[in-house]
């Protein structure tokens, strides 16, 4: 692949977006490839947690607009369709925790991306922009889907038109982000959240992410009910077993993600 870097480490699927001279703005070849790595994800049963990132000083500067005003470009439509919808989609389908390592700069559908995550972490000099306004479009890539369930229905608002810069601190402050790690020490602390993930039990973890997705559209009582079935399943893989032995036994639990 030519602007990612990916590895596996530790049961944890390492996606570096590498276009650094570019703050890794997406362009068609990023999108799809990202795409490409995200189903080699999902399929790697060895892969018990994902750990995105940027390379260099940024995250992801968002859409490059050389590529928008090209003619012989994809045009906005593919690029809705066919880059940001299918890399939404992936990540929330995973049935593995996703961590953004958000180590600068995240604008435009770079942010929305991240936000997009399980689990969302940034240096302290990072950023966030919903840059959409300043070019007259919308926030794409789930943003409009995701922002006001985090920050709220005002705080979301004044985010999208206004196009503020966000920094960490204050996106952790609001709830947009989990936690900040100081810049100096944020690629090993934001790594070793990524691996603490993939050793705990993921199966359980896939059915935890699969009932906050519903419950965004259920009702109380229909999610009680998806509690129920989901409990049942989690209750009848081998990290139950292996948890509960563990606990009784008062040893640390080795959990298989099965």
């Amino acid at each position: 692949m030519s602007t990612i870097v990916y590895s596996v480490e530790q049961r944890v699927a390492k996606i570096v977006l590498s276009r650094p001279d570019k703050l890794n703005a997406f362009n068609r070849v990023m999108a799809l490839e990202l795409q490409a790595v995200l189903d080699e994800c999902a399929a790697n049963q060895t892969v018990r947690a994902v750990y995105l990132t940027g390379a260099g000083k940024g995250f992801c500067a968002g859409q490059e607009l050389s590529e928008v005003v090209d003619p012989r470009g994809p045009g906005m439509e593919l690029l809705i369709k066919e880059h940001y919808n299918p890399i939404v989609r992936r990540i929330r389908r995973l049935p593995k925790p996703v961590v953004a390592a958000v180590n600068g700069v995240a604008a435009g559908a770079g942010a929305n991306v991240a936000l997009c995550c399980d689990v969302v972490v940034a240096s302290a000099s990072a950023s966030f922009v919903q840059a959409f306004s300043k070019i007259g479009l919308i926030p794409d890539s789930g943003g409009t889907y995701f922002l006001p369930r985090l920050v709220g229905w005002q705080k979301a608002s004044a985010l999208a038109m206004l196009g503020d810069k966000v920094p960490a601190a204050e996106a952790e402050r609001m709830g947009m982000i989990y936690k900040v790690f100081a810049d100096e020490s944020f690629a090993d602390d934001s790594w070793a959240l990524a691996v603490r993930l993939g050793d705990m039990p993921t199966r359980g973890l896939a059915l935890t992410k699969e009932a906050f997705q519903q419950s965004w559209t259920q009702n109380l009582e229909e999610q009680l009910h998806l509690e129920d079935i989901l409990q049942q399943q989690a209750a009848g893989t081998e990290d139950y077993r292996e948890g509960v032995r563990a606990f009784l036994d008062k040893r640390p639990p080795v959990f298989k993600g099965k």
